[in-house]
């Protein structure tokens, strides 16, 4: 199998062990899941598909960010406990992706759950000189980590522009550089807080991942994925932090899905220009056709979501569905799959044996396809 690496900026062999360790950025559950991110899930679905058709074992987590300041927020504005919203948009989000036949989690873990995890952790990264104490917070000093930018290779003036619209908050007096990124911060009234050696608090966004992953599959993870608007600050935060805590290599290859647009904008809460999952499927189409819409598109690439694109995907499962099953295109799909996970390349090949009469069942089911 070889696969696109963000970090590495090229198509690269991806040659793990019998075990494959996936660690996956997971909802801020404060408002449904949309298509942008079933996209997401889905992408690594069908790679978890592949990889398990191959004899590994696939360990994916993906983690739930129960407390940030969207959530928080949002909670805020509806009136509400923000572990109550969360609680209301997991349920949903869960139901959302078992419709869409993804498999089963290895673990979930909620960054709740971590608040112990992630004061070790930051203490580790203090220990090795990596960070500060400010302003009742502490801060990671990228200045100490000389590969900071390994995985995005932005310029500083791009970095500097993402933080702002990612909440990073580069104006921050008590930052050393407009860089540096919170590992805890002091809340604000009304917000949860937790007890540390540096006053009562909450964690910033990047730490939480960061201890999850660690806590849940070890050091170092086979592949990190997520959205390619994660790349940079979310998981250059990451991988910096990590690696400075421990002097290990963090993620083996990074994998990144493309965004999904409506319109010229990105699918984003923030936007509210969103398609939701459970609105399709409340609409009556068919999960497995929900699928196949969002594969139909090279996951690297960002591409516009239309209606059509839909009708389009129900017709084809019509065809798949009377071809009926078998393993026609079984092992022309694998090699599809196997190149940098090829999944309209895989759709095609599928299509022309519906097309002969052949059934296909074994071959869509690689796809997470139901016929």
């Amino acid at each position: 199998m070889r696969l696109y690496d963000t970090a590495r900026r090229q198509v690269v062999p991806f040659t793990p062990g019998e075990v494959v360790t996936i660690y996956t950025c997971g909802i801020t559950p404060y408002d449904s899941a949309h298509l942008g991110h079933a996209a997401v899930y889905v992408t690594y679905d069908v790679l978890q598909r592949r990889l398990r058709d191959l004899g590994h074992r696939t360990l994916c987590v993906r983690n739930i960010t129960d407390v940030d300041d969207d959530i928080l927020r949002k909670a805020r504005e509806l009136g509400v406990h923000y572990l109550d919203l969360a609680a209301g948009e997991i349920a949903r989000f869960q139901a959302d992706m078992e419709a869409l036949g993804l498999l089963r989690a290895y673990s979930e873990p909620r960054a709740t759950s971590a608040i112990p995890d992630i004061l070790g952790f930051i203490g580790m990264v203090l220990e090795t000189g990596h960070a500060y104490r400010a302003g009742g917070g502490v801060y990671f000093d990228v200045s100490s980590f000389s590969r900071f930018g390994q995985v995005s290779h932005l310029e500083r003036d791009e970095m500097i522009q993402l933080a702002g619209e990612h909440g990073g908050r580069p104006e921050d007096p008590f930052k050393h550089d407009p860089l540096d990124f919170v590992l805890w911060q002091p809340s604000a009234p009304g917000e949860p807080a937790w007890e540390s050696l540096w006053g009562p608090g909450r964690p910033g966004w990047h730490i939480e991942c960061s201890a999850l992953a660690m806590r849940e599959l070890g050091t170092t993870i086979d592949l990190h994925g997520g959205g390619t608007d994660l790349i940079f600050p979310h998981h250059e935060c990451e991988s910096a932090q990590s690696e400075a805590a421990t002097g290990s290599l963090f993620v083996r290859h990074w994998m990144h899905v493309g965004m999904l647009r409506l319109g010229d904008q990105k699918m984003s809460k923030s936007l509210g220009n969103l398609v939701f999952v459970h609105g399709q499927l409340e609409q009556g189409h068919d999960p497995s056709a929900i699928r196949l819409a969002l594969l139909s598109r090279n996951y690297r690439l960002g591409w516009e979501w239309k209606d059509s694109i839909l009708e389009e995907a129900e017709d084809r499962l019509d065809r798949w569905r009377a071809a009926g099953s078998g393993g026609a295109g079984l092992q022309a799909v694998r090699a599809r799959l196997d190149d940098d996970l090829d999944t309209p390349g895989a759709i095609e090949v599928i299509d022309e044996q519906a097309a002969s009469g052949r059934g296909v069942g074994e071959a869509a089911a690689l796809l997470g396809v139901m016929v």
